[in-house]
């Protein structure tokens, strides 16, 4: 009687994530790009930050960058269902949710986030303040608007994932494999605009 002794298993990372990892990664080289920009624009005119920061509208932003940390937590709330195979809720209780509708109300947390930010620009700009006014508008306008621009992008990937759940017959690990993945860039979007909320709105 011959045996044969089997290998050993190798658990190899999910490519997906390693290379949705690697890429945020230059996505953080980008934004320090900006931010880099930002301070140096500051350093050299601070009177015209003084003024010009006078004109934000502190409690409205602090509003909307609320609603934006909050979107993390729902759409985490959105990767545990996932990973529990739970496309769908089962009730209509927050608790019986399942990822679609946790991806859902972070899509609309994340839209009012935008739609407020283009609010905010559309003021700015009746005060004066544009991208070509002066380099404080330049740099605002560049930081917050490349950041909006990613939330966009994010907010179109929930709802790929949303109608990718719909498309399937099954939900696998396939599914619950790009609901992560797309939590991870959420994820990211949010920690960059707290860094950008701090930068702009609170260290002026």
């Amino acid at each position: 009687m011959t045996s044969q002794a089997s290998a050993p298993l190798i658990k190899r990372p999910n490519t997906v994530a390693v290379g949705t990892i690697v890429w945020l990664g230059s996505e953080v080289m980008f934004f320090a790009g900006l931010f880099a920009i930002y301070f140096t624009l500051r350093s050299m005119s601070p009177e015209l930050w003084e003024a010009e920061t006078s004109l934000l509208n502190f409690p409205f932003s602090l509003t909307n960058t609320i609603i934006l940390v909050l979107s993390s937590f729902t759409c985490q709330f959105g990767v545990f269902a996932a990973e529990r195979m739970q496309p769908y809720g089962t009730g209509w209780k927050p608790t019986q949710w399942g990822m679609v509708e946790w991806f859902f109300l972070t899509f609309v947390m994340g839209a009012i986030f935008v739609a407020g930010q283009v609010w905010e620009y559309a003021s700015l700009v009746s005060e004066g303040i544009s991208i070509d006014s002066n380099s404080y508008g330049s740099a605002f306008y560049l930081t917050t608007g490349f950041h909006g621009l990613h939330v966009t992008g994010g907010l179109i990937a929930f709802l790929l994932v949303i109608g990718r759940v719909f498309a399937v017959k099954n939900f696998g690990h396939k599914e619950a494999t790009s609901a992560i993945v797309v939590s991870y860039y959420w994820h990211f979007v949010d920690v960059v605009w707290i860094g950008l909320f701090l930068v702009i709105y609170v260290l002026k």
